[in-house]
Formats: C-alpha cells, structure tokens, sequence
C-alpha cells in the first residue's frame, strides 16, 4: 500500500474578521518536517502574539514535536504527525496527533504543579526537562489515545486580539 501523501504546506487561508484563526498541518515525522511546521506555525500566528508569546509557542511545540519524532517513532521517519491551532478569545488552543507509540504515563502527570515532583535538573539526561517546560508553559493539557493514535491538546493563553496595541 503506498504512503499518504502529506501536505508540505499548512492549509491555511485569511480567516475573515472575528473568525478564530486556523493553522492546520501534517507531515512526516522527520526533524526537517518538524522545523517547517514550526516555522509554519509561527508565521500563521506572529501578528496576533508578542514576541514573548511566539518564543514560548515555539519552545512548546519544538518540545513536543520533536519528542513525538524522537521517542514516538524513534527518529525512523516512518509515520506523520498533525498539528492544528486554533486562535480563540483565550489564546491558542493547540493539538498534535500521531500513530507512534503511546506517552509513557511518567511524562503525563495531569496535575503537574500539585502531584508531580520537579527533579533536579542535574540529575536528567539531555533534554529530559522538555516536559517540565512544557507543563509550566503550557495550561489545560491533556492526552489521549484512542485505537493507535495520541492526541495531546494544550493551551497558550495570550491576550485577547482587541487587546493588542497597533504598531
């Protein structure tokens, strides 16, 4: 059977006035594909977002993506992953789907911040503090898998698009 064909590009068009935005995008679980989206991403949402709030969606979804790209699929190349973001009157609503293997219940603690204990960030591997981050950024989490596929959904909360100053 041959491969889906995956967009390269996200589907995206100017939503009208008071419409939410929309960014939705698949591709391959390789680290390129990885740094198109984001940049993708970025580009969708960089005139509704301080420049605080793009560094900190992409640090979120830089985590995310590449951990589903490195430990999901183990850097096989062989599956794809879909981001959509939705722009709404509480920030961005975000969600990231794939086909690898499940999130081990030790990197997803619901209520990070009053169950989970914060290591010291000595003691972990490379780039083992990437959810620590993401729980701290990132507000409504949440995971799910549902016959062979992940879906974690999060928010970035950024102020209301009425609230932005006109440059």
């Amino acid at each position: 059977m041959p491969e889906p064909a995956f967009s390269q590009h996200p589907t995206h068009g100017e939503a009208p006035p008071g419409d939410p935005r929309i960014f939705h995008h698949s591709f391959p679980a390789t680290a390129m594909a990885v740094r198109d989206a984001l940049r993708s991403a970025l580009a969708r949402f960089i005139r509704v977002m301080t420049e605080e709030e793009a560094g900190t969606l992409e640090l979120i979804l830089a985590e995310v993506l590449n951990n589903i790209v490195e430990h999901s699929y183990h850097n096989s190349a062989k599956g794809h992953v879909t981001l959509s973001i939705v722009r709404d009157k509480r920030g961005l609503s975000c969600s990231v789907s794939d086909d690898g293997i499940a999130l081990p219940s030790s990197c997803f603690c619901p209520d990070a911040r009053a169950n989970c204990d914060r290591p010291d960030p000595e003691s972990l591997p490379e780039g083992g503090f990437g959810w620590f981050l993401i729980r701290d950024l990132a507000t409504d989490l949440g995971y799910h898998r549902h016959e062979g596929r992940n879906l974690f959904a999060f928010r970035l909360p950024i102020a209301p698009l009425h609230e932005r100053r006109s440059n």
